[in-house]
């Protein structure tokens, strides 16, 4: 089909974080793009939380990050503490990046940000509009859509999943989502509290009743996370949480009123591909596990980030199914550490035996003293350790990339940057300029005061980088890797 009986490049279903930061970067990149979703509006309840250093290094990639850093009730510190004493305290402060603190900001809040930002680039969400079905050509997808109870149909080029834990696309890809169901329920309680505590520390409460975490939201409203038993009621009242902090929390915290709570089931699942020919699946569609870590939303974004600089390529004529397919490639196994992460941290907080909470209660304390175990932790947590080596589009370990110059919205965008240093030949430099001249569609050269040569993808990780002594070689291995993604 042609692009004028196509209607939309992009459609992306389900309207909250994930899909809303991908309109937003369809937006930018000026591709064609509709979301939609089924609710009436935006979500009204914190549920996520947690905006981890290196997605706030994405949103100053995107132009985003402002609002977010205004709105943001920042933590510095990881305290793990039990009633009667705290049994380790470590810095969350990774000096690598300028986002040195985990943003505390409500999914509400999150939400509406990315939906201020969309209006600012002329776009909309269509409410109560449901996914239907799809039916896959070489070309583009027919999707069915139920509109406000009116049967709607469109052409797409590609159909994004963000539709959460329960998503429509996955189960018409009969994407089997494998794992399992944690046995107990869990609670949240968004909590007034007194100041006992301090505004920026995080407390993960372990516990043989079940693991405990308490994230601030500001220095009287914390976000009370635990694992239950059995549900009592419909929603957890004041006096569960109470009972809850005095069972497993610190001492002197007290919970003063609710504003909104809930009971949930958890399972930890992944899908094995993220991918069907042209309808992916991203976010809670894709992936779901235990919320200790504040890692769910994090790894949605960053999967809609890895996903759509890809699409732009292909749907500018820069890129096939090679491309496509390393989606799925890169990104299932940074879930599957995700949930592995998640699963173990869940389980660690919450032993039921007594030798194992006694061999936790001793080795932490003494690990949390050791730099390297504290940045192994902050790496992961922080998402700043995600890599993509081993990817088939990648030559070397796939590391994260950023500095000044990527930030702000139009810093990166479009095409890879291949950063050269002050220390390359002339020679090397020279082909370079002519690399970039004859690919100016996909590569920009820029200067930069480090060593070597860099390939910076789109997505700010390193596709390919090598020491001046390399030189013209180098260009060439670049021009190769270029090639053999972008066909």
């Amino acid at each position: 089909m042609s692009d004028a009986t196509i209607d939309t490049d992009v459609l992306i279903v389900g309207a909250g974080p994930v899909g809303l930061f991908l309109a937003n970067e369809c937006a930018r990149r000026k591709l064609r793009w509709r979301l939609v979703e089924t609710r009436p509006s935006q979500s009204e309840h914190s549920k996520a939380l947690a905006v981890m250093p290196r997605t706030l290094e994405i949103f100053d990639m995107a132009g985003v990050a402002g609002p977010f850093l205004e709105a943001a009730n920042r933590v510095t510190w990881v305290a793990v503490v039990d009633p009667s004493r705290t049994v380790a305290r470590m810095r969350f402060e990774p000096e690598e990046s300028p986002y040195a603190f985990v943003a505390m900001v409500p999914q509400d809040v999150t939400e509406r940000l990315l939906v201020e930002d969309l209006r600012r680039k002329g776009g909309v969400v269509e409410y109560e509009t449901t996914f239907v079905s799809a039916i896959q050509h070489d070309d583009h997808v027919d999707v069915v859509l139920n509109q406000k109870g009116q049967p709607m149909q469109l052409s797409a080029r590609f159909v994004v999943g963000c539709d959460g834990a329960h998503s429509a696309v996955r189960h018409l890809l009969n994407l089997q989502f494998e794992g399992q169901p944690y046995d107990a329920s869990f609670m949240l309680a968004d909590t007034e509290t007194n100041e006992a505590l301090p505004a920026d520390e995080m407390q993960l409460c372990p516990s043989e009743f079940g693991p405990l975490a308490i994230f601030p939201m500001s220095s009287t409203r914390r976000r009370i996370v635990a694992t239950v038993e059995k549900a009592e009621a419909e929603a957890p009242s004041l006096e569960i949480v109470r009972k809850m902090l005095a069972q497993r929390g610190p001492s002197g915290i007290e919970a003063r009123a609710i504003r909104w709570s809930t009971y949930f089931k958890i399972h930890h699942r992944q899908v094995a591909q993220l991918r069907v020919g042209r309808i992916f699946v991203a976010g809670d569609a894709a992936h779901i596990h235990s919320p200790f870590g504040g890692q769910g939303m994090n790894t949605g974004l960053h999967d809609v980030w890895n996903l759509v600089w890809k699409l732009d390529f292909v749907l500018r004529g820069h890129g096939g199914e090679y491309l496509l397919e390393s989606y799925t490639t890169e990104r299932r196994p940074v879930i599957k550490h995700v949930i592995d992460m998640t699963h173990f941290m869940t389980r660690a907080l919450g032993t039921p035996s007594k030798l194992a909470q006694v061999v936790r209660d001793t080795v932490i304390p003494l690990v949390s003293r050791v730099a390297p175990f504290q940045h192994g932790i902050v790496q992961r947590l922080s998402q700043l350790g995600v890599a993509y080596g081993g990817s088939p589009i990648i030559e070397g370990a796939g590391k994260r990339y950023f500095d000044d110059s990527l930030r702000g919205g139009k810093g990166i965008a479009r095409r890879f940057l291949m950063m050269m240093g002050n220390d390359v030949d002339s020679s090397t430099s020279e082909g370079a300029k002519q690399l970039c001249a004859a690919l100016s569609d996909i590569v920009e050269l820029r200067s930069t005061p480090n060593h070597g040569i860099r390939l910076v993808r789109p997505d700010g990780y390193v596709a390919y980088e090598a020491h001046n002594r390399e030189g013209i070689a180098a260009i060439a291995s670049v021009r190769s890797l270029l090639e053999r993604q972008t066909n």
